[in-house]
């Protein structure tokens, strides 16, 4: 047999583990979501719950791995070096398809990637068999495509399913409990406990029990022929023991529930998609085996076809737990796994905040649309019992500052598990993501989370997860046949090429998504005490001014020595810095003010001030470097030495003004702030004597069309930044003497006080 297609296994098993790791990354929101949104304790207790509910669920996967040999293909179709390449195309395109999600916080299916990977594939495989076969035949002998639409539309109607399921429980659990529910949840919490339980129970272990390594027939005989006594040995169990732990022990329960939930997600999650990230690689090395022992034999390996992969398939329980310890590492260590949690928790959660998504028109609509439909509802609806209703719904601040209460998380996580593990149980491959995820948006609208001030951000968010799960089925249907195709065609070179753009994929896609974290992060920056709001403003400061003298300098050098890459540079730094500024304003300033306790409002005002001015600098940054660019990059006339003279006599006032600023904030000595002042009426009073030197130049022919434009729009923009700057400078001056007159008064407060105290 040819060393090649023992490579091809080689890369398929180390394939199947970066897959395991992607997959977890994108499939950790569906059992994480709950427990972290509402805290129901330290991430390191909810990540041990998950983690021994993986591994159990694990034990449970094998009935699913059929579907990755002959739920979507017929494999006797497919000779053994076609479907090798075909199992090779899916997990490429795979752990390429999943990992750009997971960087992007964009939760997909990994249910929908594989199977419509397998389609592509194998539409390209077939392509070439085909076309290389003396025998003819056609494309729809070497796919399953009733089992497939079967399995396709199975998913896409658990959806609207999850949906709307979600709604009516959540709906149904408020208006029971409320959410001031600990006088209601004292005398049904038992009940409710048991009923959550019991029904993750028997979904979760009674049904997934089926295909699972670890039980007997008879045992499962047993329980399909008592399964009525068992259940209700089992609600009478779970109810007593929750009323003990709560009026006894005096135990949360509800955390119990949440936690338990969790688990038993976690279970379902890896019973049901484990078959997803090994299930292809599993079936490639039975493949291998297969053909070892045909070759071995004496036959020909080529012309051997794979119909025994249809063969009912008991996967080995080693490679389970190698698996099950693989994901729980990467559930442990994945940083991008928090993105997308965070993603889910975002818009899932109570009251305001940074959005992730921005509003859009079909958005903006779906809002104005429910607020006519709820204001005609209002209508028509008695006064008492909307008094009921709006009681019942009446919200009360949240413990820890979590995204929604414990009776949100134990309605999503028992919802969610019922269906995904009903779905493992009758072996359909529910996409666990799109059914947890759809209950959690269901259980958000029904208990009012989107509110007027989030509706159409919310919204939006969740339609663009949903275009993205359309988008996954297209792309991975296209990107696997490209894959599939390139491999079939170029053969032992192009497994070395895919191997390799792999490897750069990853490389390239953690960078990236380093840096998207990193501007989160700064998007979601309070400062939360008066000592931090001072730093953050004379560091912020010191950022501006520097820069800004940074970035113009090399505007100007570029210009003189037409040299596109500095400008570029620039132009790069002052998109970075407009960013950071508009994030500042955007998403800290209001916060901030909220979070801090400061009875200094003047204080607060230059604060916001300062974040206004350096604003303002950013964006005629932004405009000067960004034209500069474009001119440089169009390669229009170079600028006389006359105008660079001229540009260069505003950067020097510009700097030596800045410098001097400095000097004076080191010293803490602002006497000759009036060289501020100075330096700004200066560049004003020069503003038009520019202008109009440069209208000689036009006149005299001395001056393209082109650089006449960007010159006078330099000199425009410049004098917006000495009068932003001279603003900026003025402000942290007033800030910092506020500061300092704040701290005097409180000391003078203090030692008066303490001296009324010693006298009494």
């Amino acid at each position: 047999m040819d060393l090649i297609y023992l490579i091809i296994v080689i890369i398929l098993l180390g394939l199947a583990a970066l897959d395991l790791i992607v997959g977890v990354a994108n499939d950790a929101v569906n059992f994480l979501n709950s427990s972290i949104g509402s805290k129901v304790a330290p991430l390191w207790v909810i990540l041990t719950v998950a983690s021994i509910g993986v591994m159990i669920g694990t034990m449970f996967s094998s009935g699913m791995m059929e579907i990755a040999r002959s739920g979507v293909i017929f494999p006797e179709k497919f000779t053994f070096p076609a479907i090798m390449m075909l199992f090779l195309a899916v997990m490429i395109t795979d752990v390429i398809l999943l990992d750009l999600f997971n960087t992007f916080g964009l939760p997909t299916s990994t249910t929908i990637s594989l199977i419509f990977e397998l389609l592509g594939a194998a539409v390209a495989v077939a392509l070439f068999s085909v076309w290389g076969s003396d025998s003819g035949g056609n494309i729809g002998e070497f796919i399953n495509s009733g089992k497939a639409l079967a399995i396709i539309g199975g998913i896409f109607i658990s959806i609207a399913i999850a949906f709307v399921t979600g709604s009516v429980i959540m709906y149904i659990s408020r208006l029971i409990f409320s959410f001031n529910y600990s006088k209601t949840f004292k005398y049904l919490g038992a009940l409710w406990g048991g009923v959550a339980l019991t029904s993750i129970t028997y979904f979760a272990i009674f049904k997934g029990l089926k295909g699972s390594v670890l039980v007997t027939p008879d045992m499962l005989d047993y329980l399909e022929h008592h399964m009525g006594t068992a259940i209700l040995y089992t609600f009478v169990g779970w109810m007593l023991l929750m009323a003990i732990l709560q009026h006894l022990f005096r135990v949360k329960i509800l955390k119990v529930i949440v936690l338990t939930g969790t688990a038993a997600l976690a279970m379902a999650f890896a019973g049901n998609d484990l078959v997803n990230f090994i299930g292809v690689s599993m079936a490639g090395y039975d493949s291998f085996r297969i053909a070892q022992e045909v070759a071995a034999s004496g036959g020909d390996i080529n012309l051997l076809h794979m119909g025994k992969l249809s063969e009912p398939v008991v996967a080995n329980i080693w490679w389970l737990l190698v698996a099950g310890v693989i994901m729980v590492l990467a559930l442990w260590f994945s940083k991008k796994s928090r993105t997308v949690t965070e993603t889910e928790v975002n818009l899932a959660r109570k009251g305001e905040g940074l959005e992730r998504f921005s509003s859009s028109p079909l958005s903006r609509s779906i809002v104005r649309g429910s607020l006519t439909i709820s204001k005609s509802v209002g209508k028509m609806m008695p006064e008492s019992v909307k008094k009921f209703i709006d009681k019942r719904f009446q919200e009360v601040e949240l413990e820890n500052r979590a995204s929604f209460d414990l009776i949100r998380a134990s309605v999503n996580l028992t919802i969610a598990a019922l269906l995904i593990s009903l779905g493992t149980s009758l072996k359909l491959p529910l996409s666990t993501t799109y059914v947890t995820f759809m209950v959690a948006m269901g259980s958000s609208l029904a208990d009012r989370a989107w509110g007027r001030e989030s509706a159409v951000y919310r919204i939006n968010g969740v339609l663009t997860v949903v275009a993205g799960w359309l988008l996954t089925a297209l792309v991975a249907f296209t990107a696997a046949m490209i894959v599939a195709s390139f491999l079939m065609w170029a053969g032992k070179i192009a497994i070395v090429v895919m191997v390799l753009l792999v490897g750069f994929i990853l490389f390239k896609s953690g960078r990236l998504h380093s840096k998207l974290k990193s501007k989160e992060l700064q998007q979601q920056k309070v400062l939360s005490s008066e000592q931090q709001l001072v730093n953050s403003c004379n560091d912020e400061v010191q950022l501006m001014l520097g820069k800004t003298i940074s970035i113009y300098k090399r505007i100007i050098d570029s210009l003189k020595d037409e040299d596109r890459k500095i400008v570029k540079k620039a132009t790069g730094e002052a998109y970075e810095l407009y960013g950071r500024f508009k994030d500042k304003r955007d998403y800290e300033v209001v916060p901030t003010l909220e979070s801090i306790q400061l009875n200094a409002l003047d204080l607060e005002q230059e604060y916001v001030q300062l974040v206004d001015y350096s604003y303002e600098i950013t964006k005629s940054l932004k405009a000067i470097s960004e034209s500069t660019y474009q001119y440089i990059d169009n390669n229009h006339a170079a600028f006389s030495k006359e105008q660079i003279e001229d540009l260069k006599g505003l950067y020097k006032i510009l700097s030596e003004a800045f410098t001097e600023y400095e000097r004076m904030e080191k010293s803490d000595d602002y006497s000759n702030f009036s060289q501020i002042t100075n330096m700004r009426e200066t560049i004003l009073d020069l503003n038009p004597k520019l202008t109009k030197r440069q209208i000689k130049r036009v006149k005299a022919g001395e001056s393209t069309t082109r650089s006449s434009i960007l010159f006078l729009n330099l000199v425009n923009e410049s004098k917006i930044i000495t009068l932003q700057s001279s603003n900026l400078m003025k402000s942290h001056r007033n800030f910092k003497e506020q500061y300092a007159k704040s701290i005097s008064e409180r000391s003078t407060a203090s030692l008066l006080g303490k001296i009324s105290l010693d006298l009494q």
